[in-house]
């Protein structure tokens, strides 16, 4: 979340909403106010996780009639966004969204277009019209209001952001695609989690703890975390943890205390935990 403050600043937006949901506590407690971060947060709660579209609907009284980002908080990207938000801006468009050409479009959101304009999105297409993923950011201006009301579910009982999008494409409006040509990541998995701290820390181990062993490339561990194993690579170990293991660590994240009598791999471990 620091991270997605920090592009926000970029774009010279310093207002942000955080829609939250059970975990509103940690994430108070976590954020604060965001005086820490040079941000002013507002804190909504989503009262049943109904899908993204279901979440932007309780920052309505926030956004009012101004337009607004929606960023996922998940994602990580390795460039700004400031030229898409000069784009959206003297284009006068209903919504942009960010896309980034992937070599498997099947397994994303494709957006299909004609020049810079989407003229319809796709989610995981088998026979994919369009290399061009939907990549997890969003201009929104207020025309989106008008469409949340009478959105239905989708399939899977959610209320999808890219049918509240196709609905404004269908209405007429105009909705651009912004191509994202840096490094993005979404941190939802294992494999991503863990490329997303090797990409933050360039790869470089980050010691914040104690650990007893060799340390390998994209390791980090948090503060008074401690870590006794042969050796520890391509693993997170996060703050106030307490590892012991008698082999080695390898791509893993680890929390709470954990113990183990042969290696940690391609694994995910918090709590008091035996392995």
């Amino acid at each position: 979340m620091f991270y997605a403050f920090d592009r926000l600043k970029e774009m010279g937006i310093e207002e942000i909403c955080v829609v939250v949901g059970e975990n509103e506590p940690a994430m108070r407690e976590a954020l604060g106010d965001g005086s820490d971060q040079a941000v002013k947060l507002t804190y909504v709660r989503q009262t049943e996780p109904k899908g993204l579209a279901h979440a932007v609907g309780f920052a309505q009284d926030f956004v009012g009639d101004d337009s607004f980002v929606l960023y996922l908080g998940d994602a990580i990207y390795g460039e700004g966004f400031e030229a898409h938000l000069t784009k959206f801006k003297e284009s006068g468009c209903a919504n942009l969204n960010i896309v980034k050409p992937v070599p498997d479009p099947s397994r994303f959101g494709v957006a299909n277009v004609e020049g810079d304009r989407i003229v319809k999105l796709v989610e995981k297409p088998k026979e994919p019209e369009s290399n061009l993923a939907m990549a997890g950011m969003y201009f929104f201006g207020p025309q989106i209001w008008k469409v949340l009301p009478d959105l239905q579910p989708s399939p899977r009982g959610e209320y999808e952001i890219t049918d509240a999008i196709q609905t404004m494409i269908d209405q007429g409006e105009t909705v651009l695609a912004g191509v994202y040509e840096g490094a993005w990541f979404d941190s939802g998995t294992l494999d991503s989690f863990l490329e997303v701290s090797a990409f933050l820390t360039g790869g470089d181990p980050r010691i914040e703890g104690t650990v007893t062993g060799q340390v390998g490339r994209g390791t980090v561990v948090g503060a008074g975390a401690t870590v006794e194993a042969p050796s520890i690579e391509d693993s997170v170990v996060l703050p106030g943890a307490n590892v012991r293991s008698e082999g080695p660590i390898r791509h893993a994240i680890l929390g709470g205390d954990v113990s183990s009598d042969g290696p940690l791999e391609n694994t995910i471990l918090y709590g008091d935990r035996t392995a």
